[in-house]
């Protein structure tokens, strides 16, 4: 036995790299409580998440999970890979888009573009990187795209070897 202590942790600026795309494993299977327990907890009363019977009379036919936890579980899927322990902030989101609906027992799967970054000249032992992240239903239809603008912190490493550490 080593004693070697390993962490999990997303990646540092300074290890991404701008065109790279990451998939993310594994997927997650949405099930009808996670919609409800979400749309409740975020007083989200529409109909269409909630009730049924009045969904059966949409163009739907069924209930249709909320775009805005189809969103969170796109960029949640993305944290262990890219940004657990090494993100300052997000900075915002832009061109938001859902081109289609996730369903009861769909299963979401995501993947991240890293679309661009730079140097904050602010902060300059952070940077600033751009996502373009995307879900797909287990059939392969994009259900969700989102622009994700976040800071996060340059590697130690990095830092040392520019002698700013």
């Amino acid at each position: 036995m080593s004693g070697q202590r390993i962490v999990q942790r997303g990646l540092y600026f300074d290890e991404m790299e701008e065109g790279a795309v990451y998939v993310h494993s594994p997927g997650r299977t949405v099930t009808e409580a996670d919609n409800v327990l979400f749309t409740t907890q975020t007083m989200n009363t529409q109909s269409l998440h909630l009730d049924a019977a009045w969904s059966a009379d949409t163009e739907f036919g069924e209930p249709l999970v909320n775009s805005m936890f189809t969103l969170s579980t796109l960029v949640g899927l993305s944290v262990a890979q890219l940004t657990q322990g090494t993100i300052v902030a997000n900075l915002g989101f832009s061109e938001v888009t859902f081109p289609a609906p996730m369903r009861h027992g769909d299963t979401l799967y995501a993947e991240t573009l890293i679309a661009g970054k730079r140097r904050s000249t602010s902060r300059p032992h952070q940077g600033i990187v751009e996502f373009h992240h995307t879900a797909r239903n287990q059939d392969g239809t994009v259900v969700a795209t989102a622009k994700r603008s976040t800071l996060m912190q340059v590697s130690p490493e990095a830092l040392a070897a520019e002698g700013e550490a």
